[in-house]
This record gives C-alpha cells, structure tokens and sequence, in this order.
C-alpha cells in the first residue's frame, strides 16, 4: 500500500484510511474489476431536490466507478423529473417511490426506513454492494474501488481533524438509541455518503431505521437524525475502511492542502427554499 506522510493512512484498528496518494487506482480496480461485482446507488430525490438529479447523474457517469456495473435506485416522490441521462454501459437507473414529507427531518430519517424496504422488495436481488449518497452533491474526480469494502464509512469534513472524541457532536441524551457515552467512539462519520457489502449496509440502514423508530416512540429525536444512529451503529460495528473527506468535501468549505483531492462534494444551497419546511 502507498503512503503518505502528511496524514494516517491506517486506523487504530488496522484498517486502511484512505487518501489521494495511498493506493494504485490501476491495480486496484484491476482486482475488483475481476470480481465483476454489480453496485447499487441509492438516492432521495424528494420535493424540491429532484433539481440535483441530472448534475448527481451526469457526473457519476463520469467519476462513480467507471466501467463497473451500476444501478442508480432513485426513491423520489416525483417519477416525472427524473432526467433521460445517457449511462454507460451496464449502467441503469430505476425509480423507486415514496411518500411526500413535510419536515427535512423526516426525509433524512425516512431514508433509512426506506432503504430498509427497498433493499427487503429488490435491491438485495440486483446488488453485491451497496451506496448510500446525498443527492445534493456532485462527482469531481475519480470515485473508485478503491472505496469498496465490507464497510466504508467517510469521515466529516467538519471533525476529521479534531482528536478529541468527546468534543464530536454525539447524541449525549441517554433517553435516546443514538447515545454514545462520552470517552466512546474514534471519528465522527458523515451520513451523506457510505458503502458496502449489501448485507451489511443493510445491517446498518436497518439499525438506523430501528433506533429512530423507537426514539419515535419515546418522543425524542436525535441530534443530527440518522447521522447521530450511524455514527452509534459504527462506534461498535467498526468499518472496514475509512474514506477520508475527499469522499464527501463541502463547496462551503476551502479546500485545505491534506484534500489533494475533491472527489464528490455537496452542492451550495438555500435550505429555506429546498426543505418543505424551510430549513427549520
């Protein structure tokens, strides 16, 4: 494996951190691409985001594990805009629907749960491996194997350099399944972008699901949704590889000299006009 020396590379479990710079893009699809492995991409277009589907589409054709078999499983509540995008070869996408949603929260939240069905009714029929993507981004450069394992969590941009775990915005609420005690955990995950085997995204998305239902039930939401469960669900489910933030930087934020590369990055956007209930 390549290094760099200007970042960790290996987690403290001893497992790969990966970085521009650390492995062989050629060798590495070389192996996977013998494994001919079909992947599924999942993605929520509901309400207003529907309008980031055709910039989502049109640059994972160009950057999202080129020449591998892809689905992109769109969940959206509005079949009629989703985009004619030319794909590549054993590329397609399929529509899956879902319900409208008057809270941003409850389509974060609803994505779990839907995933959950989604991967129950087809997607565990069709795919080997699994993403889970926010819509609202863009692919920038090469997104490769070297992303896939049996999970693949990303660091958050926001935290990746803060090596005190109790600072990390944990749900601290005892009263919720999200809880993480302080002294727990070794990063702060975002949710925007993981990947995997489809069995254990499915582990995942359904911990999730299950965690939020119940917090439901005993009125009571986590800090940052399905977030503050997968950032819990990964605190003992430890990934198998850890994408550093070049897999999910932010066009909010200046790119600082450890991201060599920005390979998918969130869209700017006014929240008050996208979310359906205006970004409260």
């Amino acid at each position: 494996m390549l290094r760099r020396t200007d970042v960790n590379s290996v987690t403290s479990w001893n497992v790969p951190l990966v970085w521009e710079g650390t492995f062989d893009p050629v060798v590495i699809d070389d192996v996977y691409k013998k494994l001919d492995p079909r992947v599924a991409v999942v993605v929520f277009a509901v309400g207003k985001y529907t309008r980031y589907l055709k910039g989502f589409l049109e640059s994972g054709e160009k950057h999202f594990l080129v020449d591998f078999r892809v689905t992109y499983y769109i969940f959206t509540d509005s079949e009629k805009d989703v985009p004619n995008v030319n794909l590549g070869k054993g590329r397609k996408v399929i529509v899956m629907d879902v319900p409208s949603a008057n809270r941003w929260q409850d389509v974060v939240i609803g994505r779990m749960k839907w995933t959950t069905i989604g991967i129950d009714t087809r997607i565990r029929a069709e795919a080997d491996y699994l993403f889970l993507m926010d819509i609202d981004s863009v692919f920038h450069n090469r997104f490769g194997a070297e992303s896939l394992s049996q999970l693949s969590a990303v660091l958050h941009r926001g935290y990746y350099k803060n090596t005190k775990r109790d600072s990390f915005p944990y749900e601290r609420r005892p009263q919720s399944k999200a809880y993480i005690p302080q002294g727990e955990g070794d990063f702060y995950y975002t949710a925007a972008v993981s990947g995997g085997y489809l069995e254990e995204m499915y582990k995942m998305v359904k911990y999730c699901y299950d965690g939020a239902e119940e917090d439901a039930k005993n009125k009571i939401e986590a800090v940052w949704q399905e977030e503050s469960h997968l950032n819990k669900y990964l605190v003992y489910n430890k990934p198998t590889k850890v994408l550093s933030p070049e897999f999910l930087w932010s066009d909010y934020d200046k790119v600082p000299k450890d991201i060599q590369v920005v390979r998918i990055s969130q869209l700017v956007k006014d929240y008050a006009e996208v979310r359906p209930n205006g970004g409260q």
